[in-house]
């Protein structure tokens, strides 16, 4: 039987009114092209205080009652007051319109107040809690990482295993230490709280011989170490300085048009990528050439951090230069740039293989005059044929992917000029730059809003497992993609799919397509025309594509450590759980370090591992000379932390000239009160 059921209606008795309305949204001025809200809002606050209505703006966090009230004097709203409270808010003239802090979705109307919040202005945002500092997380996630078994460097002792925490009597009190053994089985405790003498050898620890305690070796090898360390600090120093002595454009922000473009992110920024937004934007204004290395994870918004930058330079009358590994990657850049930078006076343009070459002559004609502000492009941007007017900012979107000529033309035009480096996954080598101090470094680590961890699981190739995967994502509505790592393997794949998954629609992509041909292969599948995208490893970097959330990765042990990173990323962009598979031959042996990389992979799920993921390369690959082309021998001697503390206090040394001075950091006190220093087992039973 049909049973209708009404509407609840509420007797009209007990309504209740309390002469409020809803405030007026400015969603349609915000939409329409060419339409302009803040004139609209100008003329609405006009009419409210002719109707003699006190007007509040609420605004969201300091932050943006700062950047609202800003934005509202450049566009004539006045006279315009902030306000801390709501008491100031209230023992003010009703004549002014007060900014104030107020965490509300919509604004209201009433007799005698109109209350217009930031979201009635700017559109939805979404808003994160905010989070203390993330310094002792840190700590505690370095020493979670320490498992029995794992070699580590004492300073004075040399190298030894780590085999846990040991409770011993001192002076007849009961003490936690930890426990190293040496060679011979030679033991020695140390105290928790001298546990800064102590720093991890690497994850690399094959065939590492432990000292003998007592020898003399380990002091010998550390001095050794020291002397040619102190060689690669003075050659680091002299590249710094040289960057240090020259002069670069200084680029302020143009305050309230600069706040403006930054109201048109659509989400609420994290707390890292304020700070690297924050450390650009000093840089910008320092007066020597940036180098900054932006390390974010996949999908972490680093691109938002090259957009203000850009932004920046541009509107300081300069060029900017955004190079990037692959077509693709270059297209979407170009779709992303464009959208953020509408209605404003610039001229964007795209050189790469996707683009006609009338539009690249134009583009490069277009340089050579000035009159292109901004353009995206792949390695074509680095042939001698383009030549930039007056090139202000250098922005390079994943570094690892250029070659060693491709680098030689990038320093040549990074001479005078700021650049921006952004990376998921450093390669060792600029990593190792970066920790030393030589170029400057900032981490996104913080996950956007809703974001999950990409589930990834390494198995042997089974038909029925990829099948099941493959259909999963198409009946919830999703697209996946697959990747082969030669185009050799693209047909026995494509084969595959027919065969096994005839109820999914795929399409095959590679680098060696005719460019028509790609870019609708690649719209096609923006447009959701098909389930499977089959290709190479040329979607490997930024593309951003949310409806996909299912990635097979063929062969996966031919892959590096960072390439299968990001792969990885390219699913999983949304608020959807995303998975990964990672299939290897069946019934064949992998080699030792490509099974350690795919090991690494799995345990790395959490969100925001990419910088864990570089160490780990860093440890798995050796960093190499960092100036020539000696490889990782001097780490490998005493761990990677040790070496990189005596490199960095080389290098303040070497700085302040006072090579005599002995560093006193290192000294670690024996502190003995006869009281037990440990945590009782009834108060945490699980070590």
């Amino acid at each position: 039987s049909v049973v209708e059921i009404t509407p609840f209606e509420r007797p009209e008795s007990t309504a209740v009114s309390f002469g409020c309305k809803q405030g007026r949204s400015f969603a349609a001025e915000r939409e329409a092209v060419g339409g302009n809200v803040y004139e609209a809002v100008r003329l609405h606050v006009g009419t409210l205080l002719e109707a003699k209505k006190r007007v509040v703006v609420a605004a969201w966090s300091e932050g943006s009652a700062e950047r609202m009230s800003t934005i509202l004097r450049d566009h004539d709203v006045s006279p315009i007051a902030d306000a801390k409270t709501w008491g100031e808010v209230t023992s003010r003239s009703a004549a002014l319109i007060n900014v104030v802090v107020l965490p509300l979705e919509n604004g209201f109307e009433t007799a005698d107040l109109a209350v217009i919040s930031e979201q009635d202005i700017l559109g939805d945002r979404m808003v994160r809690r905010a989070r203390r500092a993330r310094k002792a997380a840190d700590v505690i996630s370095e020493l979670s990482s320490l498992a029995p078994g794992d070699h580590m460097v004492h300073v004075d002792h040399g190298i030894g295993r780590f085999e846990g925490l040991k409770t011993i009597d001192v002076q007849g009190a009961p003490h936690d230490c930890l426990l190293l053994v040496y060679h011979n089985n030679d033991r020695l405790f140390i105290p928790v709280e001298n546990i800064d003498l102590l720093s991890r050898y690497g994850s690399e620890s094959d065939g590492v011989q432990l000292d003998r305690l007592g020898g003399g070796a380990w002091q010998a090898k550390k001095a050794k170490l020291k002397q040619r360390i102190r060689e690669i600090a003075n050659d680091l120093i002299k590249t710094a300085a040289a960057r240090e002595l020259k002069a670069g454009e200084v680029f302020p922000p143009p305050e309230g048009a600069f706040y403006e473009f930054c109201a048109r992110f659509p989400y609420e920024e994290t707390e890292d990528q304020l700070a690297s937004i924050e450390a650009v934007l000093d840089d910008l204004q320092k007066g020597r050439p940036m180098d900054r290395l932006v390390c974010g994870d996949v999908g972490f918004g680093k691109t938002e951090v090259a957009l203000r930058a850009a932004f920046i330079a541009a509107y300081a009358g300069k060029q900017v230069a955004v190079v990037v590994p692959t077509t693709l990657l270059s297209r979407q850049h170009f779709k992303t740039f464009s959208e953020r930078f509408k209605g404003l006076p610039l001229k964007l343009a795209q050189a790469s293989r996707l683009v006609g070459r009338k539009d690249v002559e134009e583009a490069k004609k277009g340089l050579a005059d000035g009159s292109v502000d901004l353009i995206v492009g792949t390695h074509a941007l680095l042939t001698d044929s383009i030549k930039f007017r007056d090139l202000g900012l250098l922005i390079i979107d994943e570094e690892q992917h250029f070659g060693v000529k491709h680098k030689e033309r990038l320093k040549e035009l990074k001479a005078n000029v700021h650049v921006l480096t952004l990376t998921a996954t450093p390669i060792p080598r600029t990593l190792q730059l970066a920790l030393s101090g030589v170029r400057d470094m900032s981490i996104i680590a913080t996950p956007p809003i809703d974001r999950l961890a990409v589930r990834t699981y390494v198995t042997p190739f089974d038909p029925v497992v990829i099948r099941e995967h493959l259909l999963r994502e198409h009946f919830r509505g999703g697209q996946s993609f697959y990747v082969v790592p030669r185009i050799s393997d693209l047909d026995e794949i494509a084969a595959f799919l027919r065969e096994s998954v005839p109820e999914v629609k795929f399409r095959t992509a590679h680098g060696r397509m005719p460019p028509t041909e790609l870019e609708d292969i690649m719209t096609g599948f923006y447009d959701r025309a098909f389930d499977v995208l089959l290709s190479t490893t040329i979607v490997e970097s930024g593309l951003d594509i949310p409806t996909a959330n299912t990635l097979v990765v063929h062969r996966a042990d031919m892959f590096g450590l960072s390439q299968l990173y990001q792969i990885r990323g390219r699913v999983g962009r949304a608020k959807t759980r995303a998975y990964a598979l990672m299939t290897t031959p069946p019934n064949r042996t992998l080699t030792a370090t490509a099974e350690r990389r795919l090991k690494v992979l799995q345990s790395l799920d959490s969100l925001g591992a990419g910088f864990t993921l570089a160490s780990h390369d860093l440890d798995i690959r050796g960093a190499g000379n960092m100036l020539g082309e000696e490889q990782s021998g001097n780490i490998r001697e005493v761990g990677f932390e040790l070496y990189q503390t005596m490199l960095e206090e080389a290098v303040a040394q070497m700085r302040s000239d006072d090579k005599v001075v002995q560093d006193d950091s290192q000294w670690s006190p024996q502190i003995n009160i006869g009281t037990s220093v440990l945590i009782p087992e009834d108060y945490v039973a699980d070590l």
